[in-house]
């Protein structure tokens, strides 16, 4: 692939018409002409990285409290006498649901207002929805409690995506990325090692009773326990970040701002459509294989190697807390090299490289009769299951104006989270439960889902650099012409 290094842009100047497509925005579209733009104060780096390490904390959080429940799987369906299937609807659907439709919303909203306070309104809500998943006693709460989760988790991503390209220049948005990129693998870490201590602590306990609550089991104490500590972050978020100012606002030919709408979101993606369809989909794929390790790893490992929720969630908790965080900050360094290099294509092709490095060891690890070779191997696939993470990020905010950031990122992971966890976690359960009829199968049905899910992904993405590039250009044309 070229160097093309030449075509680095200004991201401050960001303009979305190529010189043969009009793109203006409407008298009601704008909001100051770019003359009235102030030169915002510069934030020290100490502050940029305070910035994202209470995001990551939240990011963390959001894992702990989505993640608990694979680790939980047994008692949970004992409890709430549920199938695979409907445990996979609890464990993905409900959550991906409500995570990928209210994205969109509530990203409008944080391209015109503050994102700091949508952040910490979201982390609050969040952490309760967590709590009430404890006070669920039928499939149909637990679902509505899941819903809840994933509207409140919709608030972070998009609004930090934005934040983050704000705070940092081109070339150090790749670390910032993999550093709050790690907070999801600590988060899903910490839920297997926190709710492995807690199971195996009250092991011997079945009941625990809660002044005006009552009797509960113990899986019910557990979502309470990782829920709440949100509410405490979401206040220190509010009290001690403020509002970066905004940078690389799109200016129309007659020197205004262009207003950030969903018509011009969708506008831009249309532009760019071939690049976006790799992107989006590509990633998508690439995330089906992360979320079916982590949804389905833990029953595997119970099922066929006959390990108890305490032990899976120490061993998976403490490969997570290794690999998959290194391998989220290995991935962000690796697209500031390449960019550094003059790749403009740098986070999709270190996506590519990830996504094809991944197929292997993620359809092999539950191939292998010997467990310690099963757990080295899901080592390995777990490093490179986090590359989605920060490379899908990284490519929308090089590529995306100020005032679309977030919005493009809302319905990118609308997609994704539609894909890899609507369809993804459902799928490993369908095949076990209507084609192999056989829970001890998980096994097979993980392996099939990241084949398939493997190629596609490491696929798109490979074609995606070249329309990646293209774009670049394309963005670099225009610019040139309304200078």
């Amino acid at each position: 692939m070229m160097n093309d290094k030449s075509l680095e842009i200004d991201l401050v100047e960001r303009t979305l018409q190529p010189e043969n497509q009009s793109f203006e925005p409407t008298p009601t579209e704008t909001v100051s002409p770019a003359s009235e733009q102030t030169q915002p104060p510069k934030e020290s780096s100490s502050y940029q990285w305070y910035v994202v390490v209470i995001c990551m904390l939240a990011y963390i959080l959001s894992f702990v409290d989505r993640q608990i429940l694979s680790l939980m799987i047994e008692p949970i369906k004992a409890d709430l006498m549920l199938s695979d299937t409907q445990f996979s609807l609890l464990q993905g659907l409900a959550f991906s649901l409500f995570y990928a439709f209210m994205g969109v919303p509530i990203a409008a909203l944080a391209d015109k207002k503050s994102r700091i306070k949508i952040i910490s309104v979201g982390i609050a809500f969040w952490s309760l929805a967590t709590a009430a998943c404890g006070l669920s006693k039928n499939f149909i709460q637990m679902f509505l409690a899941r819903l809840s989760v994933g509207a409140g988790e919709a608030a972070l991503s998009p609004a930090f995506y934005s934040i983050v390209a704000d705070l940092f220049p081109k070339e150090k948005i790749g670390r910032a990325l993999g550093v709050y990129a790690i907070g999801a693998f600590i988060g899903s870490g910490l839920a297997f090692l926190i709710g492995g201590y807690v199971i195996g602590l009250l092991k011997d306990v079945s009941f625990v009773a809660l002044p005006l609550i009552g009797e509960i089991k113990t899986w019910q104490l557990t979502f309470m326990i990782v829920g709440l500590p949100g509410v405490l972050l979401a206040l220190l978020m509010i009290l001690t970040v403020r509002e970066p100012a905004r940078k690389g606002l799109k200016v129309g030919q007659d020197g205004k701002v262009m207003k950030a709408s969903f018509k011009n979101s969708i506008a831009f993606i249309k532009m760019h459509r071939k690049t976006f369809f790799c992107h989006f989909i590509g990633f998508s794929f690439y995330t089906m294989m992360l979320y079916s390790l982590l949804g389905w790893a833990p029953a595997y490992y119970m099922r066929n190697f006959g390990l108890d929720a305490s032990q899976t969630g120490y061993i998976l908790g403490l490969i997570i807390l290794i690999a998959n965080t290194s391998g989220a900050l290995f991935c962000g360094w690796l697209i500031d090299f390449f960019s550094k290099r003059g790749y403009s294509d740098a986070a999709i092709r270190s996506g590519a490289i990830g996504c094809a490095a991944l197929i292997v060891p993620s359809v092999l690890f539950t191939q292998v009769d010997n467990m310690q070779l099963s757990f080295a191997l899901i080592f390995v696939a777990m490093f490179f299951s986090t590359f989605p993470i920060p490379a899908s990020a990284a490519a929308t905010q090089m590529l995306t104006p100020n005032q679309l950031r977030a919005q493009v990122s809302a319905k990118f992971l609308l997609i994704s989270n539609l894909i890899a966890l609507g369809i993804g976690t459902t799928a490993v359960a369908l095949i076990t439960d209507k084609y192999f009829q056989n829970t001890v199968m998980v096994g097979n049905s993980i392996s099939i889902v990241n084949a398939v899910a493997g190629v596609i992904g490491t696929f798109l993405l490979y074609k995606g650099c070249q329309y990646y590039r293209d774009s670049i250009k394309l963005e670099k044309q225009a610019n040139q012409h309304n200078a």
